[in-house]
């Protein structure tokens, strides 16, 4: 069995699996956006977006296309990409395969700081994203000091995380119940919902990305030598904990600039990574592109089916990823137990 699995891990490293595997990918990913498109109480021809885009659709199509479909598929793309490398991170951080920014509590910690700008500090809305990063940094570190004895144990960070999950859930729906005048959209906030998002969550969305996945993909090697453990990577000269908290802080902006838009929507940073290892391997550099293309392709249908599978009522996103997610967790954890 160690046999098959070693040249499984072999194979996946290979140039011609990796374009193809990426190759994939990418089609996911454009097919994801071309079905959010398309699919809606309108029904939308291909054609018919290729002529909004060069300028010769004018009238009610174009306006149902570029006013709400457009902006929303983006922002459903950016926000799997954000989720899913804020999860892949964490997991290589924390060094456990089952962390997730919804599970470990980095999302609620990001979720209780932006709702508390909006009910209590209002005027200050526009705050509302770096607030929210400073709120999952926060819960992020408190976990790993929890965790920390003699090293972070995989089994500790999931227990530990849970608790500050329900601590921080805890807070965020006491506020939302004495000051649900204030708050409007709390319920879809509380499941995570793309609806009604439109450009100016978009231009809220975008700079944040950006700054993540740059500084992500530059710690990709550092990732790489942080996974041989922590006295290889010391021995190598690399700075450990340093590098711990620089990841997490990256990881922290990218979910808190998720969770700012679209609310607190779980799993997506959990299944997606661990679905771009099996395909691609552990190497950073090769797996946090392939993490952020499955992740766009993995919301934008997601949402689209939440869209359209109870028209004309509309279901937040967050309850489908919920029904997907929740049996992959009782999976891995099954497979994996507590140890990584």
């Amino acid at each position: 069995m160690n046999m098959e699995n070693k040249s499984a891990s072999d194979f996946r490293k290979t140039a011609s699996w990796r374009i193809t595997v990426f190759l994939i990918l990418i089609l996911l990913a454009v097919a994801g956006v071309i079905f959010s498109l398309v699919s809606g109480a309108v029904k939308v021809s291909l054609m018919e977006i290729i002529h909004v885009f060069t300028g010769s659709e004018q009238g009610s199509i174009r306006d149902i296309i570029w006013n709400v479909r457009l902006p929303r598929t983006l922002i459903a793309g950016l926000v799997g990409l954000n989720l899913s490398l804020a999860g892949v991170l964490l997991q290589g951080v924390m060094r456990n395969m089952m962390a997730d920014p919804h599970i470990i509590g980095v999302s609620s910690g990001a979720g209780l700081f932006g709702i508390t700008t909006l009910v209590m500090f209002p005027a200050y809305a526009y705050l509302m994203t770096p607030v929210a990063f400073l709120g999952a940094l926060g819960a992020a570190l408190i976990i790993y000091a929890l965790a920390w004895k003699n090293g972070a144990n995989p089994g500790r960070i999931i227990l530990a995380g849970v608790a500050v999950s329900a601590f921080f859930s805890s807070g965020t729906t006491g506020l939302l119940t004495f000051y649900s005048d204030r708050v409007h959209g709390a319920l879809l906030f509380l499941v995570g919902g793309l609806s009604a998002k439109s450009w100016p969550q978009l231009q809220t969305l975008l700079p944040y990305t950006i700054i993540g996945v740059l500084f992500a993909q530059m710690a990709a090697p550092r990732m790489n030598i942080l996974m041989l453990g922590d006295s290889y990577a010391k021995g190598l000269g690399l700075h450990v904990e340093r590098t711990r908290l620089l990841v997490t802080a990256v990881a922290a902006l990218l979910a808190a600039s998720a969770v700012s838009v679209v609310g607190l929507l779980a799993f997506i940073g959990m299944v997606v990574p661990h679905a771009a290892r099996l395909l691609i391997g552990n190497d950073y550099r090769i797996l946090l592109p392939a993490t952020a293309l499955l992740g766009i392709a993995v919301l934008t249908i997601f949402d689209t089916l939440a869209r359209i599978l109870f028209a004309p009522i509309e279901l937040p996103v967050g309850i489908i990823m919920g029904a997907v997610g929740a049996p992959f967790f009782l999976y891995l954890l099954r497979k994996r137990g507590m140890q990584e």
